[in-house]
């Protein structure tokens, strides 16, 4: 059944609850048609009626990869224009997360997001936060006035969108020291969800 969780939701980001591999999460977000065509060719893939039907019923949305799988060779740019690579960030427990400025259930991890970054940086943890097909502008006064302790990536400056074929949002997916996939979560489940992930790349609070 839908939860109520102050907000009525709309038909892209619908209030409901979603089972999902590693937790219960709110979302995903779909983007709507207006900003599909906002985004770079390749990144526009967008299920059709049919398949947002069963994204909805599921939960599951399509990905390139899963769990255990070994990560793929990727690269990106920062907006502060730092290049990373798979290869710079070896040894590193890299936590990617797709999302947008829109999206009400990415705004709603935030804190959760904010608290295990300060956490765990110490420890080797980077937070790639890929925004999905927005302009570079929008994107750098939204953080201007909500700065954030993690990577901030444009999908455009990156090939992780196309690799992971994130469609909804949130999306996360962990990649461990050993560059395997350690786990994903669809959707926003808060903190004690992300603590649980990243637990499965051996990134535990002490307390």
């Amino acid at each position: 059944m839908p939860a109520n969780h102050g907000s009525r939701g709309n038909r892209f980001c619908p209030v409901t609850k979603l089972n999902t591999h590693d937790s219960l999460a709110l979302g995903p977000c779909i983007p709507p048609r207006s900003r599909i065509r906002s985004m770079p060719m390749q990144l526009r893939g967008r299920p059709s009626r049919r398949g947002i039907l069963g994204l909805l019923a599921f939960a599951v949305p399509a990905m390139a990869i899963e769990r255990g799988d070994s990560a793929p060779r990727f690269s990106a740019k920062t907006l502060d224009g730092e290049r990373l690579t798979s290869d710079s960030l070896k040894g590193k427990v890299v936590l990617i997360q797709f999302w947008a400025t829109w999206c009400p259930y990415c705004k709603k991890d935030e804190p959760a997001l904010d608290a295990v970054t300060r956490e765990f940086q110490k420890d080797g943890l980077v937070v790639l936060a890929v925004d999905m097909g927005e302009p570079r502008r929008k994107v750098k006064k939204f953080v201007e006035a909500s700065p954030r302790p993690w990577k901030i990536v444009l999908a455009e400056d990156t090939t992780l969108a196309a690799i992971c074929e994130a469609k909804a949002y949130p999306l996360y997916v962990l990649i461990d020291r050993e560059g395997t996939v350690a786990g994903t979560q669809h959707g926003a489940a808060g903190e004690s969800a992300l603590r649980r992930l990243l637990s499965k790349a051996g990134l535990e609070s002490e307390n």
